[in-house]
C-alpha cells in the first residue's frame, strides 16, 4: 500500500492542503469565516490550500477551528517504549566494528 512516506515533502504538503480544503468544506465554511475564527489571514488560508505552504503556528490555528488540532497528538511519537527515566535519558551506545 502506498502512503505519503512514498512521495516526498512536496506531496505530502498539497496533500495536507487538500485534506484542510475538504475539511472545511464539510464544515460549510468559506475561507473568510475560517479566516475570522482562526485569527489568520484569508490570504494565508488562500496561499495554504493552493500551495501547502504555511506556517505551523497558523496551521495549528487552523487545525484547532476545524475540530482537528487533537490529530498533531501522534507526531514525534518516541519510537520505542521506555520501561524507566533511565532508559530514556541514556541512548544505547554501539561499541566496535559488526
Amino acid at each position: 500500500m502506498l502512503s505519503i512516506e512514498n512521495f516526498g515533502v512536496s506531496y505530502a504538503r498539497t496533500n495536507l492542503a487538500d485534506r484542510a480544503k475538504a475539511r472545511r468544506l464539510a464544515l460549510n465554511l468559506s475561507r473568510k469565516t475560517l479566516a475570522e475564527r482562526a485569527c489568520v489571514a484569508a490570504s494565508n488560508i488562500k496561499r495554504f490550500e493552493l500551495t501547502g505552504a504555511i506556517s505551523i503556528e497558523n496551521l495549528l490555528k487552523i487545525a484547532l477551528v476545524l475540530e482537528c488540532l487533537g490529530d498533531f497528538d501522534n507526531l514525534f511519537q518516541p519510537s520505542q517504549a521506555f520501561h524507566s527515566l533511565d532508559e530514556f535519558s541514556k541512548p544505547e551506545r554501539k561499541r566496535g566494528r559488526e
